[in-house]
């Protein structure tokens, strides 16, 4: 009597492999697609960022060559509370500080904007103008626009220490 191999699940393992791999392609390919969309949506808001930084610089840049006269000239700011901007914001409150060196050679005006387009954006500007050390009769003026695409709870606060929440942030800087 002859032994009779049975070769019953050979079809089962051959499929069993076969899937296997498939399986590994399609998670392979799903997580490279979810890295493109996160990268995707990431540079949109840094996006976000940059334009609100830029708007808050554009606005400063407004008030300081306004051809009527500037609102940043140093004979203005030295000693005196720093000048009430309207850049869109959300709201007419608008925090500044002003701070001066004690040689007066040296004065810095802090601003935070939010900006309100369906979403709420942030923005920190601060505008430094000084005497020029070649001739002392010059000022200089150099501006510093932190653009954040959340609104400004949601961003790490310097002064007070407090967290903020996860955001993007980009910074211009403009020197004449």
């Amino acid at each position: 009597m002859a032994i009779k191999q049975k070769k019953d699940g050979f079809a089962l393992l051959v499929a069993v492999i076969f899937m296997s791999v498939m399986l590994s392609f399609a998670l392979a390919i799903g997580a490279l697609a979810f890295k493109q969309v996160t990268l995707a949506s990431s540079a949109v808001e840094s996006q976000y960022a940059f334009y609100a930084a830029d708007a808050a610089l554009e606005c400063v840049l407004f008030y300081d060559q306004n051809p009527e006269g500037s609102l940043f000239e140093y004979g203005k700011i030295v000693d005196k509370a720093a000048p009430d901007l309207k850049c869109g914001q959300e709201n007419d409150e608008n925090p500044a500080t002003i701070d001066t060196s004690s040689d007066k050679s040296l004065v810095r005006v802090s601003y935070r904007f939010e900006f309100n387009s369906g979403a709420h954006y942030c923005a920190d500007i601060t505008v430094y103008k000084y005497k020029d050390p070649q001739l002392p009769t010059n000022y200089s003026t150099y501006l510093f626009a932190q653009g954040y695409n959340t609104s400004c709870a949601g961003v790490h606060d310097v002064e007070t220490g407090a967290k903020g929440a996860r955001h993007a942030a980009r910074g211009l800087q403009a020197a004449y």
